[in-house]
């Protein structure tokens, strides 16, 4: 641990934290890295330790801290006073701080103690705001990028010392461009729930609900309610291991409910009783565990039968297929046409003045927009609609020399990427305008629906509230004000999930029209695999952003852009999810 004299208005706090796993209610924290940072980059307090978390320290492998060497270490309860003054009055940054900022907040109230932290900014959806040149936004290419030495990757101290340079050098380059930054409140309503069950692919049918006087059938689902005498991770695996499929979740589809209290009014019990699904106790589920019926394997999903392939020709470049273009000035259709004339020359629209804007279009009113004199200032190209509309009809336009080589391929609205298999591990980001005066809160969630378009059970939608599945499948990721992100490990997603579908909800009187155009790009681990830009909203207060869904043995992209009057509610249950009234 170490300490130094705190300079100027130190107003943020650098974190980094090492854990025994990916999930905070399940996991526990190893280290803890923690340094105030003034505007300037000056580093005031610093707080560098190991801790003992009293279990397995999971993968050693990455982050080197064995048994050995946390055995010595304070438990997590003794380093939080420290913790907590350095977090008390200042804004959290962590690369993904949403992962960061939930590892502490569970190890605080493991601890009985009130975490001060009210605000976060995440670095990489700072990052993204800014649209640097890099091929993507992990720490260490940050760190390349703003030549920013990093000598021991995965320790807490130095990922820390590394983040809060690159987080100077990228705030100092939002200052410039006059983008805010990203802060978001930490407004999650973290419980200390009983152990989640990991999702585990079950081979068997699921036969239906456990008659009254009936046995158990492989494929069942059955849902935990509760505590229990056996400890729920061991008692799950034992029914799993009988060949029944056990969920978190109840719904349509669950078989039985395992409650050892009939007087309990927890919310699984009343959805069973709502589906008339029989209640067992603990000890009813063994006796029945000795007796399990044979179940219907699972048929291989049907092949679809690949067309005859066609040779096509070679991509025309287009012109302008090296640019990306903000639109400033006009009405919202306006600029929705001349956004779509953009595309049709090859060039991606942005949503904000980012570094990585090449050309402003100006439309009526454009030349009075605040950020203008930042626009001058970097020499960028203004250009006029009379512009574009004479380039759209040059028949062979002149190739332009290439000005920045690392925008992906534009989909448009409807079209469909065939996703490579080396791409298992995706993020789906989507960003709009970030804009202080006038703040729209848009909330990014997805959906693992089946074959019917329906979610299997409410642990397939993933939100704000559910960041996660329970066998890590889909979850969510960075969380800035205009930024959000899902990340998918297609190796994990289960064999009935036909699609992933990712939309977004505003909450309030605010529309997708007040937003304005909508970026999303599909981004594998080391480069950006497609990206869209979605403008056509009005009305709609949700958006169907995107899908990742099956095509045969492999998975495709689909940009959709398709919007909805209503809201969240409706859209999750248009899906299949029970919404509590």
């Amino acid at each position: 641990m170490g300490n130094a004299v705190k300079t100027g208005r130190d107003e943020w706090v650098v974190v980094d934290v090492e854990t025994s796993g990916l999930k905070a209610s399940r996991d526990w924290v190893l280290s803890v890295a923690a340094m105030t940072v003034d505007e300037d980059g000056r580093v005031g307090r610093e707080l560098s330790t190991l801790v003992n978390p009293g279990c397995d320290p999971g993968p050693v492998h990455i982050h080197k801290l064995t048994p050995e060497r946390l055995a010595g270490a304070p438990t997590f309860d003794m380093i939080a006073p420290q913790l907590m003054d350095l977090l008390d009055g200042r804004t959290l940054v962590a690369h993904n701080a949403s992962f960061d900022h939930g590892f502490l907040k569970l190890e605080s109230m493991r601890a009985g103690i009130d975490m001060p932290t009210k605000q976060r900014l995440c670095t990489v959806a700072l990052s993204r705001r800014l649209q640097l040149d890099t091929p993507n936004h992990k720490l260490s290419t940050l760190a390349a990028h703003w030549k920013v030495l990093q000598s021991n990757a995965h320790d807490a101290y130095d990922d820390a010392r590394v983040l809060a340079q690159v987080f100077t050098h990228s705030a100092r380059l939002a200052r410039s461009l006059e983008l805010p930054l990203p802060v978001v409140t930490c407004t999650e309503r973290l419980t200390l729930y009983p152990d989640t069950v990991p999702r585990t692919h079950c081979t068997w049918e699921n036969p239906g609900p456990l008659a009254g006087d009936g046995g158990l059938i492989q494929g069942m689902r059955v849902v935990i309610s509760g505590d229990t005498r056996i400890p729920r991770l061991r008692l799950a695996a034992q029914v799993t291991e009988a060949g029944l499929d056990v969920m978190n979740s109840v719904s349509r589809f669950t078989s039985v409910v395992v409650c050892s209290d009939p007087t309990t009014e927890s919310r699984k019990v009343e959805r069973a009783r709502a589906h008339g699904l029989r209640i067992i106790s603990e000890s009813e589920l063994l006796d029945l565990l000795w007796d399990v019926q044979p179940g219907t394997p699972k048929g291989t999903r049907p092949q679809v039968q690949p067309k005859p392939t066609v040779q096509q020709p070679d991509p025309v470049a287009k012109p302008w297929q090296t640019r990306r273009v903000l639109v400033m000035g006009g009405s919202h259709a306006d600029s929705v046409l001349m956004r779509s004339r953009l595309i049709q020359l090859g060039a991606t629209p942005a949503v904000n003045l980012s570094a990585g804007v090449t050309d402003i279009l100006i439309l009526d009113g454009g030349d009075g927009d605040p950020r203008m004199p930042k626009v001058k200032e970097r020499d960028l190209t203004l250009l006029t609609p009379a512009a574009i509309d004479r380039e759209l009809k040059i028949e062979v336009p002149a190739p332009l020399p290439a000005r920045r080589s690392r925008i992906a391929p534009l989909v448009p609205r409807g079209g469909v990427v065939d996703l490579d298999p080396c791409f298992t591990m995706l993020t789906l980001n989507s960003s709009w305008r970030a804009d202080e005066s006038d703040q729209v809160d848009v909330d990014v969630v997805a959906f693992l629906v089946n074959d019917d378009e329906l979610v299997s059970s409410d642990e397939d939608f993933v939100f704000y509230n559910a960041p996660a599945t329970s066998d890590g499948a889909v979850s969510m990721s960075i969380d800035g004000d205009s930024e959000q992100g899902v990340r998918i490990d297609l190796a994990l997603v289960p064999e009935e999930c036909a699609r992933i579908v990712i939309a977004a909800a505003i909450d309030g009187d605010k529309t997708f029209g007040d937003v304005g155009a909508v970026s999303v790009s599909l981004d594998g681990v080391d480069s950006t695999v497609a990206t869209a830009v979605l403008d056509a909203a009005t009305t709609e207060q949700s958006m169907l952003l995107a899908e990742i869904y099956r095509r045969g043995s492999g998975w495709r992209f689909r940009p959709i852009g398709q919007g909805y009057d209503d809201g969240l509610a409706e859209l999750a249950v248009r899906y299949g999810v029970e919404v509590d009234e």
